[in-house]
């Protein structure tokens, strides 16, 4: 029996890779013999960069940045292992973790640490760039990110600004001049995994939605709204890109605005770009099982996670999918109708959540191996059923 392990990761807990692995350890006990492949996935948010270079075979690399308040931080990021793919995580540079206290002022904090990343994955030979731009602490719209990429940006004296790119500074910008950026930068193809798909600006936009969580009053998410309609109106008449629209262009606080605007970026679902660079389809196709997962799985499943993702990938070529969460939601069932054949939960029992984290590998065989305990039940049925007709 071949069965393809495909699960998010669970967060804050196990990586993609770990549950797999518990996965396959329950499986084993039923079905000593079974060709279980176990393909990492997320979704391009956290734990992106692990899966793919757990399902690739790549390298990790650490690199001293510049982080969200302005001080050095160590962020990884991963090299595929074809040597020209980079996957970042934003958040490992400018993330919200990486602030706190009086450090959580949306109006200073600066993506320059991302740039950064970009460039020197481009410096270690990337051709092509996966950044998740999840988890940010910033709202500079991409300004700090595009300086340390090399774009210089003028005030209305004619000089370049030198303060660091962030979310009170936009004002002071009136023109961009794209002459000096990275030669590498212009040769990079950067695909930018998002599935926040609200706008640059406005009562969806990035200041509004996502300020307040970054350390913004009301009152500074006014400036900073402002601040980057006024650098949208500049790119589109500089650089012809227009950008206040564009879905997801608030995206870590308008990181997926500039991505597009200073560095030729195309956004894309992060679940499909995984599934593409992780090439599940090749793994799926001839299996007689999928199994998924996610830590919590409830109707949003549906919607551009891990699970429906593979689901959807598997139902091409008619293999049934189960997905097995660490908790599941009365609403659950809805997936049911977007490709997710089976549900089952980690957690047998009532429990608190330190004790099911505490035992999480061994909650994850034991679902598992209900789930194939219970499959061969339905062989079992349809051979009796079968030999009936007969």
């Amino acid at each position: 029996m071949k069965i393809i392990l495909a699960p998010d990761s669970f967060k804050g807990n196990l990586t993609s890779l770990q549950v797999a692995a518990a996965f396959e350890k329950g499986i084993k006990r039923v079905l000593p013999k079974a060709n279980c492949i176990k393909v990492p996935m997320a979704d391009g948010g956290e734990g992106t960069v692990q899966s793919l270079v757990d399902a690739t075979g790549g390298k990790f690399i650490r690199k001293r940045v510049t982080g969200p308040a302005g001080s050095p931080v160590s962020a990884r990021y991963g090299m595929l292992a074809d040597g020209e793919t980079a996957v970042i995580e934003m958040a490992e540079a400018s993330g919200l973790p990486l602030v706190s206290g009086k450090q959580m002022n949306p109006l200073k904090t600066t993506t320059y640490g991302t740039g950064e990343l970009i460039l020197d994955a481009a410096k270690r030979g990337a051709k092509k760039i996966i950044i998740g731009i999840g988890g940010s602490a910033t709202n500079d719209g991409g300004v700090g990110m595009a300086q340390a990429l090399g774009v210089r940006f003028i005030n209305k004296q004619g000089s370049e600004i030198t303060e660091t790119g962030a979310g009170g500074m936009l004002d002071k910008i009136a023109h961009i001049d794209m002459k000096d950026i990275n030669p590498l930068v212009k040769k990079l193809k950067i695909i930018v995994a998002s599935d926040v798909n609200n706008p640059l600006c406005g009562k969806t936009g990035a200041s509004a939605v996502f300020g307040p969580q970054k350390g913004a009053t009301p009152a500074m998410v006014k400036i900073l709204d402002t601040n980057l309609k006024d650098l949208a109106n500049i790119i589109k008449t500089d650089l012809k890109k227009d950008v206040v629209n564009l879905k997801g262009a608030g995206a870590a606080g308008g990181l997926g605005a500039g991505l597009v605007a200073f560095a030729g970026a195309r956004m894309k679902s992060g679940i499909d770009i995984v599934l593409e660079a992780t090439n599940i389809a090749q793994h799926i196709k001839g299996s007689d099982l999928v199994i998924t997962g996610e830590g919590r799985v409830d109707f949003q499943t549906a919607f551009g996670k891990t699970p429906s993702g593979v689901a959807k990938a598997a139902r091409k070529h008619h293999v049934p999918t189960i997905a097995i969460g660490g908790g599941i939601t009365d609403d659950a069932n809805g997936v049911f109708m977007h490709g997710i054949d089976g549900l089952e939960s980690a957690c047998a029992r009532d429990m608190s959540l330190d004790e099911a984290i505490a035992n999480s590998k061994q909650h994850l065989a034991n679902a598992a191996e209900r789930v194939i305990r219970l499959i061969l039940i339905g062989k079992k049925l349809n051979k009796k059923k079968s030999g009936q007709r007969k």
